[in-house]
């Protein structure tokens, strides 16, 4: 349910023994835990004062309808613990381990609530991705309707690599991608990808906009689940 490295902020806010022993217990919730294991788990975490309580004491007074999810909630940057997690299970169904590297960076860019990096990192490497995808599988067909779309006074120069796909417009690309029906992509995919295209444009500039927890979130689940997963 938790993962170690948000013990910190969860045991050093306002929450009281009981709870924090509920935490503690919720950091890979497939382990059993004994006393001991929890005081190490707890000092190596900052909670010096799990030195001084009796663990079995007070958890036996704890009823088993505490919800540690809700304790979860209560410390600070916790939606981020909580949806981490899960962002990170998807990890796992990304085969390629170059592209699993890039989506786990813009995790870690999330979970450190680097916000504005973790959309834009996430976008790049999405795109670099379809780029590998098109110049392996698709790129005569998409050449053709490029071609097909292209202004007679700019006409498009056949890409012959990922770097020639680089010229595009990323807006395009998508369409173009729809428009000669690759797998996986489309209309209700691209058009989800293009809300995310413009939630990097918006990050990718020093402006006014404000992110949250849950849109970035969001945002790199649409790109693990309908890019890095797939292709």
């Amino acid at each position: 349910m938790l993962r170690t490295e948000h013990l910190r902020d969860l045991l050093a806010s306002d929450l009281g023994n009981r709870d924090r022993l509920l935490v503690l217990l919720a950091v890979d919730v497939t382990v059993g835990k004994s006393v001991l294991v929890l005081k190490t788990a707890g000092r190596n975490a900052g909670w010096r004062g799990i030195e001084k309580i009796n663990v079995s004491v007070i958890l036996g007074r704890a009823n088993k309808l505490a919800h540690v999810a809700a304790i979860v909630g209560a410390g600070k940057g916790t939606v981020v613990a909580t949806v981490a997690p899960a962002l990170r299970s998807h990890l796992a169904s990304v085969a390629n381990p170059e592209a699993r590297a890039f989506a786990e960076e813009a995790v870690k860019c999330y979970e450190g609530h680097l916000y504005r990096a973790a959309v834009v990192l996430s976008w790049v490497g999405a795109v670099a991705v379809l780029h590998d995808h098109v110049v392996a599988s698709h790129l005569t067909p998409f050449n053709t309707e490029a071609t097909r779309r292209g202004n007679p006074k700019y006409p498009w120069k056949l890409a012959k690599n990922t770097d020639d796909l680089g010229r595009m417009g990323e807006h395009e690309f998508l369409e173009i991608l729809t428009a000669i029906s690759v797998p996986g992509i489309g209309k209700n995919v691209k058009e989800e990808l293009q809300k995310c295209l413009k939630l990097r444009n918006a990050c990718g500039h020093p402006n006014t906009l404000k992110l949250g927890e849950h849109t970035v979130a969001a945002h790199i689940e649409i790109l693990i689940l309908n890019v890095f997963s797939k292709f």
